[in-house]
This record gives structure tokens, C-alpha cells and sequence, in this order.
């Protein structure tokens, strides 16, 4: 029924698991895995715009100072702001660049390696190691076979390290997400398997009451 829709942590297949990733709880919360996966996600889309547009910026600041000798101007400021538009141009156009591949690179590593921990129930390096690679060879593969190969390797380089260090994080936390889902998980199947035993005591006790006051009225009438 309704008050055993929950299934226990242990019944869970893995595809139930992966659903859950993608579903609101009772607070209207996606779960903390696919929370960190949107912030891991526009942090590096950041990270990748600064990385890109900051020497961008300056070398176009520099190029267009040296063609512009010889150039008139109002006066210093206007051509300082001039220098400026210049690299902020070159700023948003190859931040930009950089910041899409590496924002889609992190997301889709970061689904993949959680999607294979959540479906396996254990945090595993090589759940990284495949992710890295898969990945790799998605934004390599249209180089064809070597480029498919280097994206492989690339993949699995950056997989294994990254993965170490997020398993070293969770080691600090006390506990790894999925066992922190396992737990609230449990504990909520708990909660809710109580109020249903205690839904039912209500109701036989309800059930016994009704049956008894039945059975006074039929005393009283077979007396009359």
C-alpha cells in the first residue's frame, strides 16, 4: 500500500538508485550528489573563463597597444579605455571558449563517475578511472582512432587523481555520499515504517472499540 511505497535501502535495485538522482524529496531537494554536480559544473565554466580570457585579455591589451602607435587620440584616457575594450573583447570571446569545454567536460564526468557510484553502491576509483575516460574519448572522438586513444588516456589521467582526491574528502567528512544516503534512507524507511505500525494500531483499537460498543448494544437489546 501507500505506507510501504518506500522500499528499505537494502531492496533498492541500482536503476531505482539512478532515478532517485533526478528526484525531489519530500522537502522539494534534489539530492546532494546532483546538487554538487550543477556547482562542480558552473565552478569550472568560471574557472575555465579565467583561465582562457585573463592571458586573452592581456595579449590583445599589448597587440593593440603596439598597432596603435602612430594612431590619434583625445587624450591618454581615451586610449588606455580603448586598450581596455580591446582585451575585454578578446576576454569574453575566448573565456567564453574555454569555459563552455570545460564546464561540459567537468558536468559530464561528474554525472558519469557519480551515476556508476550510485548504480554500484560504492565509491570506487575505478568508477573515476572510467569516467575520465569515457569523457576523454567523447570530446576526442571526432579526431578519429588516435584522437579517440588520447582522449582515453587523458581521460583516465585526470579520472584517477581526481577521484583519489574526492574519495580523500569524503574520508575526512566521516562518511562517503552514497553511505550518507544509505543512512538517511534508512532512517526515513524507519520513520515511515513507524507511523504506519502506528497507523494500525490506531485503527485496530478503533476497530476494537466499535466491535465492543457493538456488542453492548446487542446485549442491551436482547435484554429489552
Amino acid at each position: 500500500g501507500e505506507a510501504m511505497a518506500l522500499r528499505a535501502p537494502a531492496e533498492q535495485t541500482g536503476w531505482e538508485r539512478l532515478r532517485e538522482l533526478w528526484q525531489r524529496d519530500e522537502r522539494q531537494q534534489f539530492p546532494e550528489e546532483t546538487v554538487n554536480i550543477v556547482k562542480a559544473g558552473f565552478t569550472a565554466g568560471l574557472a575555465g573563463w579565467l583561465y582562457g580570457g585573463l592571458p586573452a585579455f592581456r595579449q590583445a591589451r599589448s597587440a593593440f597597444i603596439q598597432r596603435s602607435h602612430g594612431e590619434l587620440f583625445q587624450n591618454r584616457a581615451d586610449a588606455v579605455q580603448s586598450a581596455h575594450r580591446a582585451g575585454l573583447r578578446s576576454f569574453i570571446r575566448y573565456g567564453w571558449r574555454w569555459s563552455w569545454r570545460v564546464a561540459t567536460f567537468v558536468t559530464i564526468f561528474n554525472t558519469v563517475s557519480t551515476g556508476l557510484s550510485v548504480y554500484r553502491n560504492k565509491t570506487t576509483i575505478s568508477n573515476f578511472a572510467s569516467a575520465g575516460a569515457f569523457t576523454g574519448a567523447l570530446f576526442r572522438m571526432h579526431l578519429g582512432l588516435q584522437g579517440l586513444a588520447g582522449g582515453l588516456l587523458f581521460g583516465t589521467a585526470f579520472g584517477i587523481p581526481a577521484g583519489g582526491l574526492l574519495i580523500f574528502m569524503q574520508s575526512l567528512a566521516g562518511e562517503s555520499l552514497q553511505e550518507k544516503r544509505i543512512r538517511e534512507r534508512r532512517e526515513l524507511y524507519e520513520q515511515k515504517l513507524a507511523e504506519w505500525q502506528s497507523g494500525l494500531s490506531v485503527t485496530e483499537v478503533l476497530g476494537q472499540t466499535e466491535s465492543n460498543a457493538q456488542g453492548g448494544l446487542d446485549g442491551e437489546s436482547k435484554r429489552i
